[in-house]
């Protein structure tokens, strides 16, 4: 937990950094509470599904809103809601980074006996099917994974998204088609 407080936030930064004085208006509390009121339960969708354990996509959702937050005199209206999708994914990568790096580091995975599931499966069939499809989703690039998360549990559109992780709208349906044929081509075609 300290190593990320230490970590700092590249996209907060970076807009900050990018965000000519005269076009930014400034983020008020009235505003930040609309928006974590709308964003809060798609955010933490992709969220948890990049992490898969409720608290840490809880606290990376709050975490992303309390770093928009703390920049707010430089934060750009039209651009908020991306920035604040892509700070929570840049947080996710770096609490994920570091889980690998302490298991790596330590005997932890030997003793895991699995992480905390959405919903129980109902049998070893449900069980394993959900198994191979987090597995096939976590294998994916990340410049696909994203894509994937933020297209199918977000609820933004293909402009949103590309907004979000700075690409085009084209690259946005690009990446998306080609990460669900290889989900299709991992799991087979059952749909």
């Amino acid at each position: 937990m300290l190593a990320e407080a230490a970590i700092p936030d590249r996209s907060v930064a970076a807009a900050a950094a990018d965000a000519p004085a005269a076009e930014t208006t400034s983020l008020d509390a009235a505003r930040l509470e609309s928006l974590y009121a709308r964003l809060e339960k798609p955010m933490f969708n992709v969220v948890y599904r990049w992490l898969w354990n409720r608290a840490d996509a809880q606290e990376v959702v709050q975490d992303a809103f309390v770093r928009v937050w703390r920049r707010r005199d430089v934060v750009r209206m039209e651009t908020v809601e991306a920035l604040l999708y892509r700070t929570a994914l840049n947080l996710a990568s770096n609490r994920l980074r570091a889980q690998r790096l302490r298991r790596w580091l330590s005997l932890e995975a030997l003793f895991e006996r699995g992480g905390e599931a959405e919903a129980p499966a109902t049998g070893p069939d449900d069980r394993a099917r959900d198994a191979a499809i987090r597995a096939a989703v976590e294998a994916l690039p990340d410049r696909l994974r994203r894509v994937v998360m933020l297209c199918e549990f977000s609820e933004l559109s293909y402009d949103q998204v590309a907004a979000t992780l700075g690409i085009p709208p084209g690259t946005v349906a690009s990446r998306r088609n080609k990460a669900l044929a290889v989900l299709r081509e991992r799991l087979g075609d059952e749909r």
